[in-house]
């Protein structure tokens, strides 16, 4: 598995993986520390633009992870994909708040398992429910730095 940044022109895949409008996700990787991780299987410096999707394939990626830092936090606003995926891409928030001495917040619908097998995995703890979004519920989950 190859972990990268997001690419412009991965926005129709992380639109396919977050079930989300393409240009909601390309603003998305303009605007948020945005990783992908992919089958390892592929040659990363491949072009992407062959694509029948105008970029990389939703099937070549099996999850990304959005995150931007805010004070004393780093905030995961999005994640999805497979479980293993979602493990190696919830390190890279945390790796960063280790060093930066901050803590990491996660929000997740409660039926996101591979989510918050990855959460439990980091060591992640459930401190709350989150907002609703869409009216959907969500949890709060928090990984303070040590």
């Amino acid at each position: 598995m190859n972990v990268r940044d997001a690419l412009e022109a991965d926005a129709d895949a992380l639109a396919a993986i977050a079930d989300s409008p393409t240009d909601v996700m390309r603003n998305l990787v303009h605007d948020r520390t945005v990783r992908v991780a992919e089958d390892g299987t592929h040659d990363p410096n491949a072009d992407v633009s062959s694509s029948q999707y105008g970029g990389s394939d939703p099937e070549d990626l099996l999850g990304f992870i959005s995150f931007d830092a805010r004070e004393d936090t780093v905030h995961v606003t999005q994640i999805g994909g497979t479980t293993d995926a979602c493990k190696r891409l919830l390190a890279e928030p945390v790796r960063f708040a280790e060093r930066e001495s901050m803590a990491v917040e996660l929000l997740m619908s409660p039926n996101r398992d591979s989510v918050r097998e990855a959460a439990d995995a980091l060591g992640f703890e459930r401190t709350g429910r989150g907002p609703r979004f869409d009216g959907a519920r969500t949890e709060r989950f928090r990984l303070e730095s040590e």
